[in-house]
């Protein structure tokens, strides 16, 4: 029985120095023992601590059961069942430390695995943050340059249209200049086309008068 709790506390030890030193037994050992946590191993091993527990607690019984005798009724093999006794509650208490101490280890270890990959992921995502700014940033500039030359290209427009708006002003200032010089000549037009009927009229009417004139002369 010291045997194997001398074998187990060695190993114990060994393993939390496996632990806390980075080493390739030490990728090794943590992948045991996650597997070792997993379904129904963390019940077992429950089970197995609680009965070493309870083991511990018969050699501290029994410890002092014999040191609650008197000195004079002692023989030496109380004397040897007492050291014996005091050794395995002390080597018992001393492994379930250990056993506690590589628990935490691996938990912490675990724990700060799972950190660094956050922290990892974390600044993988902030220098993508960075990247997709910088690369936003650069479509910003290139939209502001195509607004601007928009803008410009609308006071083109701009002037062009109103360039445009004057011609039609000052062509249909002209139309209406036109127009109302057109009116005038048709005016004059039916006013000549007047006198000339008023001419022909008093012609034809002076050929009458001379052809009656005529007439009376040759009577």
């Amino acid at each position: 029985m010291i045997q194997l709790l001398f074998i187990l506390m060695f190993s114990e030890m060994a393993a939390i120095l496996l632990l806390l030193f980075k080493t390739p037994l030490r990728k090794l050992l943590i992948m045991a023992f996650d597997r070792a946590k997993r379904g129904k191993a963390p019940l077992v091993v429950k089970s197995v601590a609680a009965t070493v527990f309870v083991i511990m607690m018969y050699n501290v019984y029994a410890v002092r059961d014999i040191q609650s005798r008197p000195v004079e009724s002692r023989n030496p093999t109380d004397q040897i069942l007492l050291a014996d006794y005091m050794l395995q509650a002390s080597l018992i208490g001393f492994s379930l430390f250990l056993s506690f101490m590589i628990d935490k280890l691996h938990h912490y270890i675990r724990e700060l695995r799972m950190l660094r990959k956050a922290m990892e992921t974390a600044k993988n995502q902030s220098c993508s943050f960075e990247d997709s700014k910088n690369n936003g940033a650069g479509e910003l500039k290139d939209l502001g340059d195509e607004v601007s030359n928009l803008r410009t290209k609308i006071k083109e427009l701009e002037s062009d249209c109103e360039s445009k708006d004057n011609e039609i002003k000052s062509a249909q200032s002209s139309l209406v200049a036109l127009k109302s010089q057109s009116e005038g000549y048709v005016e004059e037009i039916s006013r000549l086309q007047h006198e000339n009927q008023n001419f022909q009229n008093q012609l034809q009417t002076l050929d009458n008068s001379l052809s009656h004139s005529d007439g009376k002369k040759n009577m």
